[in-house]
């Protein structure tokens, strides 16, 4: 499979395959199993949801996981004191700011905590391009997260939103632009065709790996993961240049 580049504001070219993020962790038991089942970073949700959980619990859980994994912290409507405060308390190693975050933020936790930290932006596809192109034009958002919402949640909704529309704009020619994450809706059952479809640079997933809010399915993740690592073999999944 051809290797893909992703640009960090602050670093060199690194190389990576793709992405695999499993959020909304809740016990070291699910962080665990996404680990061992390969993925990339794991994700804790600081905001109002059934899966919410404390800067000390993921202290301790983030202090008995793998270095090399990444651990991400998701925050809604928080400032930059909040989310500092929680970056140091919990061990995180990345944000991700799923509201409509100014600049400013984005900047301010840059020059906070440098390179060493990895800033996710949040877009829904339904919000129209105005949304995507302010995060994708900032050079302190590592990468932009495509997800799904309703009219009472923001993300985790098991909603996938239109991958056929979103191939044909947002989606289309993304390579050496700013890394899409694809996510809201995926399953193992259909993450090979989101990937296929989209070609993003990486993915994330909540209820679709889940036996109950907050509650992951070990099975579930195991396959989620195998699925997404199997279409990497496909040249046409992440191919440069087509």
């Amino acid at each position: 499979m051809p290797t893909v580049l992703l640009a960090h504001p602050q670093s060199d070219f690194v190389l990576m395959s793709l992405w695999i993020k499993i959020c909304a962790n809740t016990s070291l038991a699910d962080a665990q199993v996404a680990a061992d089942a390969g993925a990339d970073a794991v994700g804790f949700v600081f905001a109002p949801s059934p899966r919410r959980v404390t800067a000390e619990l993921v202290s301790m859980i983030v202090r008995q996981l793998p270095a090399a994994l990444e651990k991400i912290g998701v925050f809604v409507d928080a400032g930059f004191d909040e989310i500092a405060e929680t970056v140091e308390a919990a061990g995180l190693t990345g944000v991700q700011l799923h509201f409509d975050a100014p600049a400013a933020l984005a900047a301010r936790l840059r020059e906070r905590f440098g390179a060493k930290l990895r800033i996710l932006g949040v877009a829904h596809f339904d919000s129209g391009v105005g949304e995507q192109v302010a995060i994708a034009g900032d050079a302190n958002i590592d990468a932009l997260l495509v997800d799904s919402r309703t009219a009472t949640a923001v993300g985790g909704t098991g909603i996938a939103f239109d991958w056929h529309a979103a191939s044909k704009t947002l989606f289309q020619n993304a390579e050496g632009r700013k890394p899409l994450v694809a996510a809201g809706g995926l399953t193992p059952e259909n993450v090979a065709e989101a990937i296929a479809t989209l070609r993003p640079w990486g993915v994330d997933v909540v209820s679709g790996v889940e036996s109950a809010p907050g509650r992951k399915d070990p099975a579930k993740v195991r396959t989620f993961v195998d699925r997404a690592r199997a279409t990497e073999s496909a040249p046409s999944t992440r191919e440069l240049g087509s």
